[in-house]
């Protein structure tokens, strides 16, 4: 029985229950992915930790949660089920392209590594260096700016599945993986500049990254509307499913509409309290900073001001 993927074993799949669909089966190229990002991150703690240094736990949890959701929806037979009903399909996409992405940016990958990675040494470039680089460059500036971004997201919706590229990706094992590993990268360059902890190139203030988070969401509210309200199947892969699963067609896009549309929501909750959280943070940070500039300087700003009142005074009378 070929597990790759569900290439070949979709044909006879019994019809889907979610003990069904939690079953293990795994893509081995997300499986490798996933182990490597897991270990990679657990060697930067633990270098930290041998250091001295602290790194908070939530950001280490946030972090592994989101690649094991990412492991749930690839590694499991949701992904084969993924393949011939678009309902379950669906729920990868959402899953993969608007919770992981923000799960791990909250986990803070970057800053991690620059705080773990060794420096290469005077004029030598090494995994830290380059990644400064990548950092500074021109292009993470352009495709993490909201006029990239936004456009990328709802095309990743609209273009994808109203045109013949799905059945396209669809119709080999490295297509369809493709597709998901854009999904996670364009909900994590969509979600890095409005929340993520790491240092990006373009952070707006808090109120425009609010407006960046609610540009996205609308639009996929009316993708996931058309495809509720639709009265044919649209997309061809998904037009035939195998009789085994005993399903028909619309109703099973009508359930992926729902899907996309109760989606929405969550990670504009999820990103809104981080969002929340960061600014509050912030503004505390600030305030200890004034009151330590305050403690340097003698309140001299005070004293000043009072001078002035004084001044005023004298002038009155």
């Amino acid at each position: 029985m070929d597990h790759s993927g569900g290439h070949g074993m979709t044909t006879d799949l019994p019809p889907f229950t979610l003990g069904r669909g939690l079953e293990w089966s795994a893509d081995p190229f997300f499986l490798v992915a996933c182990l490597l990002g897991l270990g990679l991150y657990g060697w930067g703690v633990v270098r930290l930790v041998r250091r001295g240094d602290k790194w908070p736990v939530g950001r280490t949890v946030a972090y592994v949660i989101g690649v094991l959701t990412v492991m749930l929806m690839m590694c499991t037979r949701l992904n084969d089920y993924g393949m011939v009903m678009f309902s379950v399909h669906m729920v990868q996409h959402m899953v993969i392209s608007m919770l992981s992405p923000i799960l791990i940016l909250l986990g803070a990958p970057i800053t991690l590594a620059l705080r773990a990675l060794p420096t290469a040494g005077r004029d030598r470039t090494g995994p830290r260096e380059l990644l400064l680089m990548l950092l500074h460059s021109r292009y993470l500036r352009i495709v993490t700016h909201p006029a990239f971004t936004i456009p990328l997201f709802i095309a990743s919706l609209y273009a994808l599945y109203f045109s013949p590229i799905f059945d396209f990706l669809m119709g080999s094992e490295v297509g369809h993986i493709g597709m998901m590993v854009h999904f996670l990268a364009v909900g994590v360059v969509f979600f890095w500049p409005i929340m993520g902890v790491d240092p990006g190139p373009h952070r707006p203030g808090y109120l425009l990254r609010m407006l960046e988070l609610f540009a996205g969401m609308p639009f996929h509210a009316f993708f996931g509307i058309a495809l509720m309200m639709a009265s044919e199947p649209m997309v061809s892969s998904y037009k035939n499913p195998p009789a085994s699963l005993a399903i028909d067609a619309l109703t099973d896009q009508n359930a992926a509409g729902g899907i996309a549309w109760a989606f929405s929501e969550i990670p504009s909750v999820l990103v809104l309290l981080a969002l929340l959280f960061q600014w509050h943070g912030s503004e505390q940070r600030q305030a200890r900073r004034t009151d330590r500039a305050a403690d340097r300087d003698g309140d001299k700003e005070l004293e000043a001001y009072n001078a002035y009142l004084a001044s005023l005074n004298a002038r009155g009378n």
